[in-house]
């Protein structure tokens, strides 16, 4: 491709800055040397022009295919094939003629040379007609800042039409003027062109000058100045960091949410301290793992659409198993918490076993869909992954969902009933025993759902539901027992707290310090953030 573009090129009317041929051809010819210098400067030259013809030769050299031909000493780009070696002329591009391997003699070069040759081909892409290849050259020239680049990316600046890219070039060109400029005027404007940026490679840039100045002989008055620009870039980079950590919390907290609110329904609702909540969780996941095998197996064209049956399927297979432990297990405990507690951490173990029975005790991955995949990435080091974006929408859905269940349907109308007063309800004809069971069901079938979202983000395990038990009773006793908002405000707070402590603490700590923090919040508001009237409560 490249030797059909220099074709092109030659054909064509060149520019003013280009090479004749025949200058083109010496110069070239003036690389079969043994001398490691003068191929630099021989480099520097083919370089320094722009010509867009140099740089398929310097490509060739780079990757080891610029050979002199010994039948007539001529420097040739040579292409193996079949058995034999095509000789590419330097200039025109066309194949002059073949030969076998012996008859060419390789053009060698050492590190120096190939560290020279792609910053050379840096800056010649510069000039290169594809958008894409100019802006790879731009971030190669900022990232090597090389002051013997500056008059070709100035001529570049010149000629550029993309405003975006035109910027982007200007910053480069300010960064080598701050690196080595001559005078105090032009690094004092090169300082005032970095102090607008806000991304950690212009910060890195400023410090590393702000560190050379110790040593040089710098004008007090630009040391100054970068000095600033370095407090100012820093001081904007620490409020996206902060967005980063609000964001992570409240990725985070919409994981919690999710855990949690399904707890919270059924420790409110029933006063029963569900230690197999986790387990429901865990189901979940599984079920979403063996929905994509039955798609992988009978319809792998349609696995991107694993993920919607799985929700719905999660939600009924771990609801039913709900509403199956609280007519054979906990109905008989009510009114006994220790009892309930232990009876449930009993089963946990028990569906722990079942669970590695069935698809064994290794971890079982599911497959994220494409529009899960990737992430938005920011110039200023804020990445937003897709997964946890949709994991927070998701989250704000199922609350919607429960609270429209809660509020405008006559099974909420039922269980809100029971919650307030038990007896009561009874006495009007509302079956309580069917309430338990549903309302049990309800909490094990979000569970379910929990599990869904977090198979997008963690290994799906036996253990899965484990990791989340303790943080969801925290949520719920932290927000209320048995109010719904007061889950959602709880599970965004912790989750923001935990992520602002752990860069400090460590994750380790940072979760102790939320406990304690907690307990302490405990013995001011034994209820809660928002203390619901109940007999969950009141009992």
């Amino acid at each position: 491709m490249a030797v059909m573009v220099v074709a092109v090129m030659a054909s064509s009317a060149r520019p003013a800055w280009a090479f004749s041929d025949e200058q083109l051809r010496q110069t070239v010819e003036k690389l079969n040397t043994q001398s490691a210098t003068k191929k630099l400067d021989i480099i520097a030259k083919m370089a320094a022009d722009g010509d867009p013809r140099v740089a398929p030769v310097l490509e060739a050299l780079l990757e080891g295919d610029l050979y002199v031909s010994k039948a007539d000493d001529r420097v040739v780009i040579g292409k193996k094939q079949g058995k034999v070696w095509q000789h590419i002329d330097v200039v025109s591009g066309a194949v002059t003629g073949e030969s076998a391997s012996r008859d060419l003699g390789k053009i060698r070069i050492n590190n120096r040379l190939r560290g020279a040759l792609r910053d050379a081909l840096a800056s010649l892409n510069l000039f290169s007609p594809d958008l894409a290849t100019r802006r790879a050259a731009v971030e190669t020239i900022m990232d090597a800042r090389d002051p013997e680049m500056a008059p070709l990316l100035k001529r570049a600046i010149e000629r550029e039409e993309n405003p975006d890219l035109l910027a982007r070039m200007e910053l480069a060109q300010a960064t080598m003027a701050l690196a080595a400029g001559k005078t105090s005027e032009e690094r004092l404007e090169a300082i005032n062109t970095l102090a607008g940026q806000t991304t950690p490679q212009i910060r890195a840039v400023l410090l590393q000058f702000v560190n050379a100045a110790e040593t040089e002989n710098y004008d007090p008055k630009v040391v100054a100045a970068a000095k600033d620009a370095v407090a100012s870039v820093e001081g904007r980079l620490k409020m996206w960091q902060t967005a980063g950590d609000v964001y992570r919390g409240i990725s985070l907290g919409s994981v919690l949410l999710l855990a949690a609110v399904g707890l919270a329904i059924t420790f409110g609702v029933m006063g029963v301290i569900n230690m197999a909540h986790g387990e429901m969780i865990m189901i979940g996941a599984y079920t979403t793992y063996a929905v994509q095998q039955a798609f992988s197996a009978f319809w792998p064209a349609g696995i991107g659409w694993s993920l919607a049956v799985a929700v719905p399927m999660a939600f009924l297979v771990s609801g039913g198993i709900g509403v199956v432990i609280e007519r054979v297990i906990i109905r008989f405990l009510y009114g006994r918490p220790l009892e309930t507690l232990l009876a449930t951490w009993g089963l946990s173990l028990a569906l722990q076993q079942a669970i590695r029975s069935l698809f064994g005790a290794s971890n079982r991955q599911v497959v994220a869909p494409d529009f899960m995949s990737g992430a938005i990435e920011f110039s200023t080091g804020l990445v937003l992954t897709y997964n946890r974006l949709w994991i927070i929408l998701f989250s704000v859905i199922v609350v919607a969902g429960i609270a429209f269940v809660l509020r405008y349907t006559a099974f909420g109308l039922q269980m809100r009933a029971v919650t307030q007063n038990r007896r009561m309800a009874g006495s009007v004809g509302i079956r309580t025993g069917y309430v338990d069971a549903l309302t049990f069901g309800l909490g094990s079938g979000i569970a379910g759902i929990a599990g869904v979202a977090l198979s997008q983000i963690d290994n799906v395990s036996p253990n899965l539901g484990q990791g989340y038990i303790i943080d969801s009773f925290m949520v719920v006793v932290f927000g209320g027992v048995g109010n719904l908002w007061g889950t959602v405000l709880g599970a965004f707070s912790l989750g923001i707290v935990n992520k602002f402590l752990e860069p400090v603490a460590g994750a380790v700590l940072a979760k102790i310090f939320v406990l304690v923090a907690l307990i302490l919040f405990i013995q001011k508001r034994p209820k809660g953030l928002f203390a619901l009237k109940g007999r969950a409560v009141e009992a």
